[in-house]
């Protein structure tokens, strides 16, 4: 199946955004390769890992009430494999780092490329919906009058004037 070229631009967009990545993969969640950008590794095999890793994830979430899967986070010996839902169910993001990678910059890339790859995919799956008619006015809709909404202004911060703002040695 070709690489679309969408996620796969998306992917090597990631990639130079967090350098410590050495991998990154976008399956659907039956395991199907939507974009691949993993050197060194086989793609076929770690798509078929993703697609067992997010399903078992995904039961053990909602088995322990911990809701909807959204990520899952592996730590081995070299470095991080981390898995993100990408849309509703639709597709999963896969990234490989090495183990120096600031995790919490991992996560924050990971997720906003998982929500960027789900609009990607949600765009070409639902149709455009059409443009709705403009009603007609009517009588009760011309009598109604629209009251505009005011802001109350704040007060004013109250300080002491006796503060004491550094500390003396």
């Amino acid at each position: 199946m070709a690489a679309d070229p969408d996620i796969l631009d998306e992917l090597r967009r990631l990639r130079a955004r967090v350098p410590q990545l050495t991998g990154a993969l976008t399956t659907g969640t039956d395991g199907a390769i939507l974009a691949q950008d993993t050197p060194g590794v086989d793609p076929g095999a770690m798509a078929t890992l993703t697609g067992t890793a997010h399903g078992t994830a995904a039961k053990l979430a909602d088995a322990t009430g911990q809701g909807e899967f959204r990520e899952l986070l592996v730590r081995g010996m070299y470095g991080y494999v981390a898995t993100f839902a990408a849309g509703s169910g639709t597709a999963v993001l896969t990234l490989l780092a090495q183990d120096r990678v600031n995790l919490g910059r991992l996560l924050l890339e990971g997720r906003r490329a998982a929500a960027r790859i789900a609009e990607l995919l949600d765009s070409r799956t639902t149709p455009a919906k059409p443009a709705r008619a403009a009603k007609p006015e009517t009588k009760a809709a011309a009598k109604t009058t629209t009251t505009t909404r005011t802001r109350t202004p704040r007060a004013p911060r109250t300080t002491t004037t006796n503060a004491r703002t550094t500390t003396e040695s």
